[in-house]
C-alpha cells in the first residue's frame, strides 16, 4: 500500500510539475502578447480559436478517452491509429458538409479573414492530433514524456506569437503561430509514440467503432452540450446585465479555473492510468477513486479557506482597484469551483464504467440549469447566486455517482 501511494505521489508529481510550467508559459507570453497586439486582432484569433477547438474536439468523436481501456502495448497501440483513421475521416466529412453551409450562412457570421478560414483545416487536425497523443501518453503512463510535450508546445505556440508580434501583429499571425506550436508538441510526442499503420484496415476500424460506440454516440453530444453551457453565461449575462457585468464574471472565472486546469489536468491524468489498470485487473477502482478524491477534498479545503479569506483584496491587488467587483462576484462562484475541482478529474468513471447515457442525461441537466438560473432572476446577483447553487448541488450529484459507479460490477 505505501509502495502504490508513493507511486500515485511520484507520477503526479511528475505530471503536475510539467503542467504547472506549461500554464505558467503562456501565462507570463500573455502579459507581453497583450501590448503586441490591438484587442481588434487578439478577438478576432479568440473567435477562431474557439471554432477550431471545438471542432478539434468534436472531429474525435471523444474516442481517445477509450485509449486506456485497451491494454498496454500493441492493443492501445491499434485502438490509437484507430482513432487517428476515424478523426481524418470525420474531419473530411465536416469539411464537404461544412463549406457549402458557411457559403449558405456566411454573412449571419462573424467575419473571419480568409487567410483565418483557411487556417481551419489545419487547426483541426493538428489540434485533434494533440488531444489523441496525450491521451495515448497519458494512458501508457509516459508520465516524464507528457510534462515535456506540453512544455515544449507551450513554449512554442507563445514564442512564435510574440516573434509574430514583434513583426506583423495580426490575428492570422497569432493563428498561424498557434497550429505551428502545437505541431512542434505534437512532433516531439510521436518521438516517444511513433504513428504506424493500422492492422486489419477497415476491419479492425469497425471493430474498434463497434466496441467503443458510446462514445461518439453518448460522450460527444455530452461534451458539446458541456461546451455550449461553458460558454453560454457570459453570454447571457452580457445580453441581460450589460457588457460590465459579464467582463467580471469573465475575470472570475477564469481565474478560479485556472487552478483547475492546472492541478485537475495532472490528476486525471494519473487517475486514468491508474483507473483504467485497476479496472481491467479487478473489474472495480474504490480505493484508487478514494485515494484520488481525498487528494481533491483536502486542495479544495485549503485553496476555498484561503481565498474565502483574502479573494476580493487579492483580486484588488492583482488587477486594480477597478477589479475589486469581480473578486466579489469569485466568492460567490467560490462553492461551484470548489466542487468542481473534485468532480472534474473523477468524472472519468463515466467513460471507465460505460455510463456515458448517464452523463449525457446529466449534461442536460447542466444546460436547462443554466439557462432557468441566468434567465428568471431579476436581479443580476441572485441570477449569479442561483446558477452558482444549481451547478453545484449538479456537481455534488456527479460526485455521488461516479463514486458508486467505482465499485464497478462489484457487489
Amino acid at each position: 500500500m505505501k509502495t502504490e501511494a508513493t507511486s500515485y505521489w511520484r507520477a503526479f508529481a511528475l505530471v503536475f510539475s510539467g503542467t504547472a510550467l506549461a500554464q505558467l508559459i503562456p501565462l507570463l507570453g500573455s502579459l507581453v502578447i497583450a501590448r503586441l497586439f490591438v484587442p481588434a486582432e487578439f478577438g478576432t484569433f479568440m473567435a477562431w480559436l474557439g471554432i477550431a477547438t471545438l471542432v478539434g474536439v468534436f472531429v474525435t468523436c471523444r474516442f481517445e478517452m477509450a485509449l486506456p481501456l485497451e491494454n498496454d502495448g500493441e492493443p492501445r497501440s491499434v485502438a490509437a491509429m484507430a482513432t487517428v483513421a476515424i478523426t481524418l475521416i470525420a474531419i473530411t466529412l465536416v469539411v464537404m458538409v461544412g463549406l457549402p453551409i458557411f457559403l449558405l450562412i456566411e454573412e449571419q457570421l462573424p467575419a473571419l479573414p480568409p487567410a483565418l478560414i483557411a487556417l481551419l483545416v489545419p487547426a483541426f487536425i493538428s489540434l485533434a492530433a494533440s488531444q489523441i497523443w496525450q491521451a495515448w501518453a497519458a494512458a501508457e503512463g509516459l508520465f516524464r514524456a507528457l510534462p515535456a510535450m506540453r512544455i515544449v508546445q507551450a513554449a512554442s505556440i507563445t514564442g512564435l506569437q510574440v516573434s509574430v508580434g514583434l513583426i506583423a501583429p495580426s490575428a492570422s499571425g497569432l493563428a498561424a503561430s498557434h497550429i505551428a506550436g502545437v505541431v512542434v508538441g505534437v512532433a516531439i510526442m510521436m518521438f516517444w509514440l511513433p504513428p504506424r499503420r493500422l492492422p486489419g484496415g477497415i476491419t479492425t476500424l469497425l471493430m474498434f467503432w463497434r466496441r467503443y460506440r458510446k462514445f461518439p454516440y453518448f460522450a460527444l453530444p455530452a461534451d458539446t452540450i458541456n461546451t455550449a453551457s461553458v460558454q453560454l453565461p457570459l453570454m447571457i449575462i452580457a445580453g441581460r446585465f450589460g457588457a460590465e457585468a459579464a467582463g467580471y464574471v469573465a475575470l472570475a472565472f477564469r481565474t478560479l479555473g485556472a487552478p483547475i486546469s492546472l492541478m485537475g489536468t495532472a490528476v486525471l491524468d494519473v487517475f486514468k492510468r491508474r483507473s483504467s489498470t485497476a479496472w481491467r485487473a479487478r473489474g472495480e477502482c474504490r480505493s484508487e477513486y478514494l485515494q484520488t478524491l481525498g487528494v481533491l477534498a483536502a486542495g479544495s479545503v485549503v485553496a476555498t479557506l484561503a481565498f474565502f479569506s483574502v479573494g476580493e483584496e487579492l483580486f484588488a491587488l492583482a488587477f486594480g482597484e477597478r477589479w475589486r467587483k469581480a473578486g466579489q462576484l469569485a466568492i460567490i462562484l467560490l462553492p461551484l469551483f470548489a466542487l468542481r475541482f473534485v468532480a472534474s478529474p473523477l468524472s472519468y468513471l463515466f467513460y471507465l464504467a460505460e455510463k456515458q447515457h448517464i452523463d449525457l442525461m446529466w449534461q442536460v441537466c447542466l444546460l436547462a440549469m443554466t439557462l432557468s438560473t441566468l434567465f428568471l432572476p431579476n436581479e443580476f446577483r441572485d441570477a449569479l447566486l442561483s446558477y452558482a447553487l444549481g451547478y453545484g448541488l449538479l456537481y455534488v450529484a456527479y460526485l455521488v455517482l461516479s463514486f458508486r459507479f467505482s465499485r464497478g460490477n462489484v457487489k
